[in-house]
């Protein structure tokens, strides 16, 4: 393909992400979601983890390493939160806004003051274990203990929390059980098994790794029973739609493996219903009209990767590349084809032009850009 016309040598966009990236970090460790867009002038748990991931597998540890240092921090600030969620969910009485674990924080790591966002989101203290998990293996190094700490708090509040109606990865329908966010709690209790099998453990911590490891089957379990239609992932229980998040179901996260006919199904019909050269959400979005996000291109580019066609990938590639602006940044979503234009002067006149750069949407095409070289 001729690259002559696009805006940004796509040659340099590997460069210009990380660049993007570290540029945009606080000197606390938080990576701000995007410095443009007043909204996301706060730092996610999800956003972070794919970010720090990213520098992670392009040699950046000690930037992934001051983030984590960060989510480690903020959490074990709200440990009395986390141990009143815990009693309270146990005894099954409603959680209060002050009960949780927020989902965005500003860059010096306090929860968002003003209190009316979709704070109880679950999806992110999964990924942040995860990639914390990713971190170890990927920087090498003990796990310090105040990250220890950490790690046992957010894995305690998710398994105790999961069963929970909350918000999805879109910050969206918190009266619903959403297959990704469960997939997100599975991989992130999953990851923290491995970190605990990795260092020495006191008894205490035995019985706490065991039974986060029964809970896991469990979520895997419940998902397999009760989160599928018609063979496919469906977006929510109840709801046979499909979402692009569900990816997460094998890429990263492993409830089933990327070439299971259950996930393969899923691709198919995110393929026909969501990809039009880039990926939308879901057919029903309205956000900004409902547009192209480039993150969800690149994880389907991941999991093309990591499902054996890299071909696929590469066409998912060059179009992302094509969305770089003459400074090299990436947009959260691309507005030239709307699953309804209606709504995008609405937002356009709320929140001001779609977040660019999106830090995430560089994560996810550094993470991209990395897969397809080890598929070669």
């Amino acid at each position: 393909m001729d690259r002559s016309g696009l805006r940004f040598p796509a040659e340099r966009l590997v460069e210009r992400s990380l660049e993007v990236i570290l540029e945009n970090q606080a000197p606390s460790g938080a990576f701000i979601a995007s410095p443009n867009f007043p909204s996301y002038a706060f730092c996610w748990f999800r956003d972070g983890a794919y970010t720090a991931y990213a520098l992670d597998l392009y040699g950046e540890h000690e930037s992934a390493r001051r983030f984590h240092a960060w989510a480690a921090d903020v959490i074990n600030r709200q440990s009395a939160g986390v141990q009143r969620a815990l009693q309270k969910a146990a005894a099954g009485h409603p959680l209060g806004n002050d009960d949780i674990l927020h989902t965005r924080y500003t860059l010096a790591g306090e929860p968002d003051s003003k209190g009316d966002w979709p704070n109880f989101q679950l999806d992110g203290l999964g990924a942040w274990l995860w990639a914390l998990s990713a971190h170890q293996r990927l920087a090498g190094g003990a796990l310090p203990g105040d990250w220890s700490c950490a790690a046992n708090l957010a894995a305690r509040y998710l398994a105790g929390l999961w069963q929970q109606p909350c918000y999805d990865c879109w910050e969206e329908f918190p009266r619903q059980v959403h297959p990704h966010t469960l997939a997100a709690i599975f991989g992130g209790l999953c990851a923290f098994s491995d970190l605990m099998s990795a260092k020495s453990v006191g008894t205490s911590e035995k019985s706490t790794v065991t039974d986060i490891a029964d809970t896991s089957k469990y979520i895997r379990s419940f998902l397999l029973e009760n989160a599928l239609a018609n063979g496919c992932w469906q977006k929510y229980l109840g709801n046979p739609q499909v979402d692009a998040s569900l990816l997460g179901l094998s890429t990263p996260y492993r409830v089933v493996e990327p070439n299971d006919p259950r996930m393969r199904r899923t691709v198919e019909k995110i393929e026909a219903d969501l990809l039009r050269g880039g990926v939308f959400r879901y057919a029903s979005d309205t956000y900004f009209g409902g547009g192209q996000w480039l993150l969800l291109a690149a994880w389907l580019g991941w999991y093309w990767c990591e499902a054996g066609q890299p071909d696929k990938a590469q066409a998912l590639c060059v179009w992302i590349e094509a969305q770089a602006d003459e400074r090299g940044w990436l947009p959260e979503q691309v507005s030239n084809l709307l699953i309804d234009p209606s709504f995008y002067a609405p937002w356009l006149q709320r929140w001001g032009p779609v977040a660019n750069p999106l830090l995430w949407s560089h994560a996810n095409y550094l993470i991209l850009c990395n897969q397809m070289n080890n598929s070669h």
